[in-house]
């Protein structure tokens, strides 16, 4: 059974999320028998790179906020990260355009690391306020992570993987993905937003009954409630 996950590696739910996913997972018995694939979706693909600014430095000036409340809305989203285990430092998140790292991300799947890439570049970003969109800092994450040097940097001086990434952005519009982030589970649900584990829970055990009943019919159920980030650099 396949659970594919559309989510931007700068949206501070699509790590909760995750999370929330794996601690259903590790009380789901079938566990050994899910494969978790990781798919591209960028929130801001013209967002350009300013390691000089923090992600509430632009938050406050793209929506108009003060920086009292950027800040007072950002605590909220660092206390659900809490909740879940994770540390968010959001005083440190650099403004940076997630492109290269996605086509990174690609890489790494194709060679059996993609999960780990995710989470790595995941941490990277939210707690230890690393530049994504710097080659050297990826290939210095992605050598963490198992990949040769010499790979990544030919993937990343080069264009490599970013049809995929436009592929999988474009494999979104198709099933209506407009926030992230979001998990197709054997393409037959979908779960919209970082939903309590409960809903995981649900989701998963009712597709592997039909998984296990071979049944085909494709019957997506989109929840409204998740936390997510949209397209209009809304994250709720």
């Amino acid at each position: 059974m396949k659970i594919e996950i559309w989510s931007d590696i700068m949206c501070p739910f699509c790590y909760i999320g995750k999370r929330r996913l794996e601690s259903a997972l590790a009380d789901f018995e079938y566990a050994d028998h899910v494969q978790v694939q990781w798919k591209s979706f960028l929130l801001n693909p013209d967002m350009v790179t300013d390691p000089s600014k923090s992600t509430l430095e632009y938050l406050s000036e793209t929506k108009g906020w003060s920086m009292a409340q950027t800040k007072q809305v950002s605590q909220q989203v660092v206390d659900m990260a809490a909740a879940e285990g994770l540390v968010y430092h959001m005083d440190k998140t650099v403004v940076a355009n997630a492109k290269n790292a996605h086509r990174l991300l690609q890489l790494a799947k194709t060679l059996g690391k993609g999960g780990e890439m995710k989470e790595r570049l995941l941490k990277a970003y939210f707690t230890e306020g690393t530049n994504i969109d710097d080659k050297a800092t990826l290939t210095a994450l992605a050598m963490e992570v198992g990949l040769a040097e010499s790979r990544v940097v030919e993937c990343l001086d080069s264009g490599e993987f970013a049809e995929k990434v436009e592929q999988d952005i474009y494999e979104s519009r198709l099933i209506g993905v407009r926030g992230v982030p979001f998990f197709v589970v054997d393409r037959k649900y979908g779960i919209s937003g970082a939903q309590p584990k409960e809903v995981f829970d649900e989701t998963i055990h009712k597709a592997w009954e039909d998984y296990v009943k071979a049944n085909p019919v494709l019957q997506v159920a989109e929840s409204q409630d998740g936390n997510n980030c949209d397209l209009e650099g809304n994250c709720n």
